[in-house]
């Protein structure tokens, strides 16, 4: 088996969604006062308090005292974990097959797999490659997830890159300078630069994408990635009736006349600001295509919903444009000679198998159908080990579970009793068992959010503390202290250590098919039942499960998170009110 284990993966990169069946507080028993006045004063309300935590975000953003800052980032992490509102699980590692047939695959830490500069040693011109099932969104500005990562970088391309040795390389971009403040960055882009269809791709396709993209009418869920930006808190201001203060505010980044260069003016110095460039949500889309989509400005993405009519209405930048998508099936991909790297692509076609089961893949690739398996069934995975085809590779990123803060079974308690709850489920749950007998992929039981390996931005690993042993050995006290939380607010347990009739407690998983989720999922349902607490479990397919859970039509949520560049700051800033991907409803009183 090859490995890449999280050590090493650490060297490397310091050195480099109805809310259903919930029941809540029994209001016969109600919930009683928090242990100590204290307490009570050290958990934020997350749904009318969390202006504390924005405003300590926006301070991290611009501090330039480095250790400084790092402090401030353990002190965001603190809030988060009081609210007992994120339950991490483990830390990532990622699994996959690949023929011995194909190389010149590589991946980065952040999940994200290239297969534009592949060689198939089989005499195939077609790949074959299974990622995910039905991709949620195309447009590089509104996807959010891994596997629409992947293909918007074999599609899209943008300033900066990352090579097969991980590190950040120019791609559309010749080179860059950078002021002596680290305020202003000028690109210079390379030469004959052209979009799929064969026309001119320049600095003005990047004002343009990055405007539309931190735009809040679009509605991109990394939009907040563009705060470093200068404009981008104009653009985004809203007044009390949730209306653009300055609609005509534009991003401080400007195309020279000849479309040549582009200067980029930002707030406060930025030292993962090529990691942005090196984004998705930061590569440009052709406005021509955009806008004929939806002329309406409804409909955001619409332009890359098909791409049946090949170059016409998915135009592209980069190696593979999208010619055929045959929904919850397969995606066809063929080579752009317009890309600027079209003679280092030596395969002529993409073709990704879509599936909601693990099995039918897995199967596929064993019968030489397919040359790339990203993932194993959980039954497989086993026998697996010492197959020189089988990977396991390192990533920064944390598998856990959300809970949505407005959640009915929350109702009728305050902020410290409902995060005394939410911190009792998360002692009941036998994090071991799940890293040994559902990962099994050499994952760590995590006790904090932050995922060790991860660069603290002044010079050390970021991970200092556990916020409860997540080890075998602690489960069985973790468990006991978990009960005594649950009845300092009420609950009642009877002599065996379960949950007593008289305070019941019942909610629903929301989690996405295919198999190892769902796998979690059962082992945290059996765990919640062995002390007596419902919990029912919803399977949903991917796109529709991640639009449920970020609408917060769910009680509770399996989630996960692979960092997009190396900073804690990126795992903090997605809770801020305004930021798309806060699934837990930070900051959101209902209506």
């Amino acid at each position: 088996m090859k490995k890449l284990t999280a050590l090493v993966l650490a060297l490397v990169m310091c050195f480099g969604l109805v809310a259903c069946g919930s029941t809540p507080a029994p209001s016969s028993t109600p919930a009683s006062e928090p242990a100590s006045q204290a307490e009570a004063e050290d958990v934020i309300d997350p749904v009318n308090g969390w202006g504390v935590y924005d405003d300590l975000i926006d301070q991290i953003r611009t501090e330039t005292d480095l250790a400084k800052r790092a402090e401030l980032m353990h002190q965001a992490e603190d809030i988060l974990m009081e609210t007992g509102a994120i339950l991490p699980l483990y830390f990532y590692t990622d699994i996959y097959l690949q023929q011995d047939y194909l190389t010149n695959v590589y991946w980065t830490p952040f999940g994200y797999k290239y297969f534009m500069f592949a060689e198939l040693g089989n005499g195939a011109d077609t790949l074959h490659a299974y990622l995910a099932s039905e991709p949620d969104k195309l447009d590089p500005a509104l996807n959010s997830t891994v596997d629409g990562a992947i293909l918007a970088i074999n599609s899209f391309a943008g300033l900066f890159t990352y090579n097969a040795d991980h590190e950040q390389v120019p791609d559309l971009a010749e080179s860059y300078t950078k002021s002596d403040d680290g305020l202003t960055y000028t690109f210079t882009l390379k030469d004959g630069l052209k979009w799929s269809n064969g026309d001119t791709l320049d600095a003005t396709d990047f004002v343009y994408s990055w405007n539309r993209a931190a735009d809040p009418l679009t509605a991109s869920d990394y939009g907040y990635m563009f705060a470093p930006i200068k404009g981008y808190a104009e653009m985004t201001e809203m007044d009390a009736d949730g209306n653009l203060v300055n609609p005509d505010a534009q991003l401080a980044v400007t195309a020279s006349e000849d479309g040549k260069t582009l200067t980029v003016e930002l707030e406060y110095p930025t030292a993962y600001f090529l990691d942005l460039c090196a984004f998705p949500t930061y590569f440009p889309v052709y406005q021509e295509a955009v806008e004929a989509a939806d002329p309406e400005g409804n409909n955001p993405g619409a332009w890359a919903l098909e791409g049946t009519n090949k170059n016409e209405n998915f135009v592209c930048s980069g190696a593979y444009v999208l010619t055929e998508w045959n929904h919850n099936s397969s995606m066809i991909y063929e080579k752009n000679p317009n890309y600027h790297r079209a003679d280092e692509v030596k395969i002529e076609k993409q073709e990704f198998m879509l599936s909601n089961d693990e099995v039918q893949p897995f199967n596929a690739y064993n019968a030489g159908n397919l040359d790339f398996c990203d993932g194993v069934p959980t039954a497989e995975i086993a026998n697996m080990e010492g197959n020189p085809e089988y990977y396991v590779i390192g990533t920064l990123g944390t598998y856990y579970v959300s809970f949505n803060v407005n959640s009915p079974m929350f109702d009728g308690m305050s902020a410290a009793d409902a995060a005394t709850l939410r911190k009792a489920l998360a002692l009941f749950i036998d994090r071991d068992y799940i890293v040994t007998n559902v990962g099994q992929a050499d994952q760590v039981p995590a006790g904090s959010f932050i995922p060790a390996g991860c660069a603290d931005g002044n010079g050390g690993e970021f991970k200092n503390k556990d916020y409860f042993d997540p080890s075998a050995e602690a489960f069985e006290d973790n468990v006991a202290e978990g009960i005594a939380m649950m009845e300092s607010i009420g609950y009642k347990f009877n002599e065996n250590g379960m949950l007593s009739e008289e305070t019941p407690l019942s909610f629903t998983y929301l989690v996405n098919t295919p198999g190892s989720n769902v796998d979690v999922a059962v082992a945290i349902q059996q765990d919640m039942e062995a002390v007596g607490i419902d919990m029912q479990i919803s399977e949903m397919e991917w796109n529709v499960f991640l639009n449920d859970r970020k609408a917060g039509n769910f009680d509770v949520a399996r989630n996960g998170w692979l960092m997009d560049f190396n900073d804690p700051l990126n795992m903090l800033e997605m809770w801020t009110s305004d930021s798309g991907n806060n699934d837990c409803q930070f900051g959101r009183p209902q209506a």
